[in-house]
């Protein structure tokens, strides 16, 4: 054997090594209804050491983990994720993984109301972002005392991600009351959407949003409803926030609700305009089969981005800077 030859199979072996050691762990998750809450449904990455990772299929839509793999170590910190609308708790499945590589215990759910994957989807009823924020706190809740191994979280390190209406989300739930009726100047017209009707009856508006004081810091990607968290709404959302927004904006989702955010918490964000975005930049770059069946069932804007960028090369920089982040702000070893 040469020593070239020699040379390339120490480094392949390196890089099946490297690979191995920071495999992401994968559990399915089902959380019992409670009262009038619907049961939920979602998942839990989680650190995975010294197995490769293989493809996971759900649908069109794969990711890359060791199914249910033993967790292991102790102290761990938790990330929660909210999803958009009509997404799943998938959607963000590459920043899960990489924070799962790096030390963190990754959950996410499908929204009952809101959610592409629930029998029960409601999008146009305001009950759908009232109720976002109460699932949120009940997968807390679940991690930190039902979930199997949820001795090995530590319930003073919780962050929450959030994307679009998972944006609005997390802001929410870490204290954040948006001013609903301010969706009064510019009704959503899309088919089947109820909001403005329901919040001129008032009925809902009477429910208390739910917040969570376990969440220590939050991501939020190009969050719905941002221009109506007033700065009298985000008094209360004191934690470390970084926040991004998209350059092209879509979905109903602009840049000045982003600006609105950044402009309105009391505690100076990582605030991140990505130039050359839209909306869907945050999705997790797709798979051929995804994007296909994103384009057949109706929906090419999923995995479409605008000429010159680069939705895989974004996600590599983007799931850095949101390690990063809640590596600096959840603090301890990892």
């Amino acid at each position: 054997m040469t020593l070239l030859s020699r040379l390339t199979l120490s480094a392949l072996a390196l890089l099946l090594a490297t690979a191995a050691a920071s495999a992401a762990g994968l559990k399915l998750i089902d959380i019992p209804a409670a009262g009038e809450a619907p049961a939920l449904t979602g998942a839990v990455w989680y650190p995975c050491p010294g197995q490769a990772p293989t493809e996971i299929r759900f649908g069109p839509a794969s990711l890359l983990a060791v199914r249910d793999c033993p967790v292991t170590g102790g102290g761990l910190p938790l990330v929660v994720m909210s999803h958009g609308v009509g997404g799943w708790f998938g959607g963000h499945h590459d920043t899960a993984e990489a924070l799962a590589d790096a030390g963190f215990i990754v959950a996410a759910i499908n929204h009952p109301l809101d959610s592409g994957r629930s029998p029960i989807r409601r999008p146009g009823d305001l009950a759908s972002m009232i109720e976002r924020p109460a699932d949120i706190k009940r997968l807390v809740d679940y991690m930190l005392a039902a979930w199997p191994d949820a001795g090995r979280v530590d319930p003073a390190r919780i962050g929450v991600f959030g994307f679009s209406r998972g944006g609005y989300t997390g802001l929410a739930v870490a204290g954040g009351t948006p001013d609903l009726r301010l969706v009064l100047r510019d009704c959503p017209t899309y088919p089947g959407n109820r909001w403005c009707e329901q919040i001129r009856e008032g009925l809902l508006l009477s429910r208390p949003i739910v917040h969570d004081k376990r969440i220590k810091a939050a991501v939020i990607a190009d969050p719905a409803l941002g221009a109506q968290f007033t700065a009298a709404g985000l008094k209360d959302v004191t934690i470390p926030v970084q926040l991004w927004a998209s350059e092209r904006g879509g979905d109903g989702v602009t840049p000045a609700g982003g600006a609105a955010v950044n402009r309105d918490l009391p505690v100076k964000p990582d605030y991140r305009i990505v130039p050359n975005s839209g909306h869907f930049a945050f999705l997790a770059p797709c798979s051929a089969a995804f994007a296909k069946a994103a384009s057949d069932f109706g929906e090419p804007e999923l995995c479409e981005d605008a000429p010159g960028f680069d939705r895989v090369a974004f996600h590599k920089a983007f799931d850095e800077a949101v390690v990063a982040f809640f590596r600096t702000h959840l603090a301890g070893e990892l």
